[in-house]
């Protein structure tokens, strides 16, 4: 993990300072456009970050959907969510037209009404006249507001059901968006979003926490064995976290090497036997190629956990478990530490890029 001295741990607002780079490079706020910032700021990969740097202080629409679709896979699909939309808004004006013509309808037959209510009132015309014309004006209007109401009930179901398939086709979208695509797990985006819903609930913070995972040792793997056996690693270290933990712990991958656990409805002294668990079914895994009979082993993670009830923010909570983590670190890895009073750690994060 990367470090700088400040006397005071601050956590940078990543979405803040994505926009303002957006924003600064004439870029469109779109959400391809800023997942590849967003996944270039936070170094989860020194390719892509490389890259985006290498555009300049200009980037064309072409040149980003290019660099979307090398480094991620449902970039393709931002055309179609696009259209999704465009399909969702033309529905939508299509069953407003559909209610404006039934207005015109009802409108119409009012009028109808009127003209009848006149005839009858009418002392010129004889009563059989009278019954005549008015038995045909209505017989005429109300066959006419039947059809037309039938037709419209059909249009409505109709418009209905396409809208509901928009509707399942924007939710898998957003979940495709919400997923890493090497682990299967929950991104980066995803675990902002959870991290900043822990403070909604104040009757909660006691027994919520944050735990942070770091694979140990992880860029000598790279550098020896190469990135393919690297990113094969982190799927299975994400496999074996996952099948560690109940199916309601939140866990996602937050860039690179680094994995977050949100766990809710335990204390302390259980969540710290809950990250044991990982750390331990970590520990016991083999990692060798059944081919080769290479040993990439033996794999270790570091752990720092914070309640969420001795941070007051989101911001905090993440900074006061990343201390936790690096005292772990520091301690000689592979090892799960709580945060304390008194623990502190010196940050020299270097973004690259997209400072203020």
């Amino acid at each position: 993990m990367n470090t700088s001295v400040a006397q005071k741990v601050q956590v940078p607002d990543i979405a803040a300072q994505v926009t303002y780079a957006m924003r600064v490079m004439g870029i469109a706020p779109i959400p391809r456009n800023y997942e590849l910032f967003y996944e270039a700021y936070i170094g989860s990969n020194p390719k892509l970050t490389r890259e985006i740097a290498a555009l300049g202080n200009r980037a064309s629409q072409e040149e980003l959907d290019a660099i979307g679709r090398q480094y991620f896979g449902h970039h393709h699909r931002a055309e179609a969510i696009d259209g999704a939309h465009t399909k969702m808004v033309a529905q939508l004006e299509g069953l407003l037209h559909l209610l404006k013509q039934e207005q015109n309808s009802l409108e119409s037959y009012n009028r109808i009404l009127d003209e009848t209510y006149s005839r009858i009132s009418s002392k010129n015309t004889t009563s059989t006249e009278i019954i005549r014309s008015a038995i045909d004006v209505l017989s005429d209007a109300t066959g006419d507001s039947i059809s037309q109401g039938r037709n419209m009930v059909e249009n409505v179901t109709q418009t209905s059901l396409e809208m509901a398939v928009v509707r399942r086709e924007l939710d898998e979208y957003k979940r495709i968006a919400h997923t890493d695509s090497l682990t299967q797990l929950s991104n980066r985006r995803a675990f902002d979003d959870k991290l900043a819903a822990i403070y909604d609930n104040a009757m909660l913070l006691n027994v919520t926490a944050l735990v942070l995972v770091d694979i140990d040792h992880f860029k000598k793997i790279n550098d020896t064995y190469g990135h393919p056996v690297g990113d094969k690693i982190l799927a299975s270290v994400g496999s074996i976290i996952r099948a560690s933990l109940r199916k309601d712990i939140f866990i996602a991958r937050t860039g690179g090497e680094e994995f977050a656990m949100i766990i809710e409805g335990n204390n302390q002294d259980e969540v710290m036997t809950i990250a044991e668990r990982v750390r331990i079914a970590l520990e016991h895994t083999p990692f060798k190629n059944s081919k080769t009979g290479v040993n990439y082993g033996p794999i270790t993670i570091s752990l720092g956990l914070c309640m969420a009830a001795e941070a007051e923010a989101p911001a905090e909570l993440y900074s006061k478990a990343d201390i936790a983590l690096y005292c772990a670190k520091n301690a000689g890895r592979n090892r799960t530490m709580a945060y304390e009073d008194g623990m502190k750690k010196e940050f020299s994060k270097s973004w690259l890029i997209y400072r203020k």
